[in-house]
């Protein structure tokens, strides 16, 4: 027990005299601490603080796995020649007196006090040696990002250093998303992009358009620096919010100095600053540290923009066009889905290689229209599966019993049974059944049987099960169908017989427009209409489907006894479908006219008819 209390008190002893040899300017203290801080924390666990991930080092980290750098060396770049005479993978290390020296030179010439302290020095080591791998693709990068953000820069007329701070945000990362939900290349939380007209969709995220953020983030900064007219404190207040800088202003005592305040600010804060002053000397001095860029695949210069119309997906501009989706995703990463929901009211931009450009503008209309193999195989897919039914539920009422749950959805007992699992015809109320089970069968109208009289009257003690019938039904409309048939007297047919369904082209539309209108595929349009091409015309008639119309023949109930050898007079029926008008039944039916129909159905009003109702529309001898 003894030597523990010695021991605490010569760690007490330990930390004052280093307090005291650091007030006399003899050695760093913060240095000093993390030599001392290990061995105390030995003592106790519960000292033990979790060291995490800094994020500017997380941001750089970030790069490894883009693709764009995939398969590229190093190779020398003519603007940073090795005038120094380096072997390749030497890292020179220089004097703190250097470093002071040269970002001297830069804080003269710029408006940005540019500081040298340690602070600084462990980010210049940093990004010049522990991280130098992913600092040059970084600095490939730039060749890309920096001539835009330069120019925006100098429209807002702001010190074209700033444009290191993207470096800092995001290493230059146009899809970086940290931990918290900022994203981009400015990490734009998503309020804060709000403010600034970054809209956020399902599919386009403005936050990640370089123009676009670049703008917001100049407007941006150009707020912050009208309240407080540094720069330092516009770069600490645009990491952790206005909020924050007032706080630690307030309660340094009221000073607008960085460095009098970095105690007060949050922590991620106060490695921001010094890691932006870092980069700044890093960027500038790259070739004294035998830095080169990875070269990129293209420059600045060689990418230019067009606009988008309609609809448009990566892989159709990639198919079409033979330009990797990698690169269509690394010069477009807003588009989230790699997919542009462009229409003629809301336009957006591509970027692509200037050399692309001209395949894109004389191939425009055929590239909206355009669909891979790939992706028609998967519309056809998506069609079929259309075709499976999904199961259907009843929820029980009261008063219901199996039995008339049964009648109504045209099913047995044992089929409500079999597909709930039950053991009896016991139910409560609320309980939810399955009335129709999945299904995957195509299914058509049969012909109508005569219903059989019964035998007997029902017994009332025992709910009878509905007779099975030879129509099938997948969809709610066939139900109805088939229960309006099934009402019809004797010697009734339904008939199918279909029409196509016309669509006439307007100014502007493709066949990619009106598939999705007519929820088809543009091969099947052009299988309807026998079309080669995708070329279609204003004004031209297009098949886009096809429209079953069911019509029953039953024999007319004259009220009289038929006797052997009477001819039957029959009437072809027509059940009136939502929307429809007495001119449009006419049509369906050669030589029919309206007032045919209303003679035969003594109509007198032609708005008396109503959906379901059946009308007498052709007598059959």
């Amino acid at each position: 027990m003894g030597e523990i209390r010695i021991k605490v008190f010569e760690m007490k002893f330990l930390r004052i005299t280093i307090i005291l040899v650091a007030a006399f300017g003899l050695l760093p203290v913060n240095r000093l601490f993390s030599q001392v801080e290990p061995a105390a924390a030995d003592t106790s666990r519960s000292e033990f603080e979790f060291i995490k991930d800094d994020f500017i080092a997380a941001s750089l980290d970030s790069l490894a796995n883009l693709k764009y750098f995939q398969g590229f060396e190093c190779p020398d770049d003519e603007t940073l020649k090795n005038v120094f005479g380096f072997t390749p993978g030497f890292v020179p290390v220089y004097a703190d007196s250097v470093y002071y020296n040269r970002l001297k030179v830069l804080s003269a010439g710029s408006p940005i006090n540019l500081t040298y302290n340690q602070y600084v020095k462990d980010y210049i080591e940093l990004y010049a040696i522990k991280k130098r791998g992913l600092t040059q693709r970084v600095m490939g990068l730039a060749q890309i990002y920096f001539p835009m953000f330069e120019e925006q820069l100098d429209r807002f007329n702001m010190p074209l250093e700033l444009k290191y701070l993207a470096i800092v945000e995001s290493a230059l990362n146009p899809v970086a998303k940290s931990r918290v939900g900022a994203t981009g290349l400015w990490q734009f939380m998503y309020g804060t992009g709000k403010a600034y007209k970054l809209n956020v969709t399902s599919l386009v995220d403005d936050r990640r358009d370089p123009l676009k953020s670049t703008i917001a983030a100049c407007e941006h900064m150009s707020d912050l620096y009208r309240m407080y007219n540094d720069w330092l404190l516009v770069l600490a207040a645009y990491n952790s919010g206005a909020g924050n800088v007032n706080k630690a202003i307030r309660r340094s005592g009221g000073k607008m100095d960085f460095w009098q305040i970095r105690p007060f600010l949050p922590l991620e804060t106060r490695g921001y600053v010094p890691a932006f002053i870092a980069v700044n000397y890093v960027m500038e001095y790259a070739a004294e540290h035998n830095l080169r860029p990875v070269s990129p695949l293209y420059h600045h210069y060689e990418i230019d923009t067009v606009i988008v119309k309609d609809v448009l997906s990566f892989n159709q501009i990639s198919s079409m066009l033979n330009i990797p989706v990698e690169e269509i995703e690394f010069l477009n990463p807003a588009y989230k889905g790699g997919i542009i929901p462009a229409t003629r009211d809301n336009t957006y931009v591509l970027r692509l290689q200037k050399k692309n450009i001209p395949d894109f503008v004389n191939n425009e209309a055929q590239l909206y229209a355009f669909r891979s193999q790939a992706e028609i195989e998967k519309e056809q897919v998506m069609a079929m599966m259309k075709t499976v039914t999904q199961a259907e539920y009843h929820k029980v009422k009261k008063g219901e019993s199996l039995g008339s749950i049964a009648g109504k959805y045209r099913c047995s007992v044992n089929d409500l049974k079999r597909w709930n699992k039950l053991k009896s015809t016991n139910i409560q109320i609320g309980q939810r059944l399955i009335v129709r089970p999945e299904s995957t069968q195509q299914v058509s109208y049969a012909q109508a049987k005569p219903k059989p009289a019964p035998a007997a009257a029902p017994q009332p003690a025992k709910a009878e099960e509905p007779a099975k019938e030879t129509v099938t039904a997948t969809t709610s409309e066939e139900v109805a169908a088939n229960t309006a048939a099934d009402s019809l007297p004797a010697e009734t047919e339904v008939k199918i017989h279909r029409e196509n369904k016309y669509h006439k082209v307007r100014p502007g539309e493709n066949l990619g427009k009106i598939a999705a209108k007519y929820n088809t595929t543009i091969a099947a349009i052009q299988k309807l209409n026998n079309m080669k091409t995708a070329d279609i015309q204003a004004g031209k008639n297009l098949i886009v489907g096809v429209t079953e119309i069911k019509t029953t023949v039953q024999q007319a109930d004259t009220g009289k006894i038929s006797k052997p050898g009477d001819k039957k007079d029959t009437y072809m029926y027509y059940t009136v479908q939502q929307g429809d008008t007495l001119w449009k039944i006419a049509n369906k039916y050669e030589g029919v006219t309206v007032d045919d129909i209303k003679q035969l159905n003594n109509i007198t009003d032609e708005k008396q008819i109503k959906p379901g109702q059946k009308l007498k529309v052709v007598p059959v001898s």
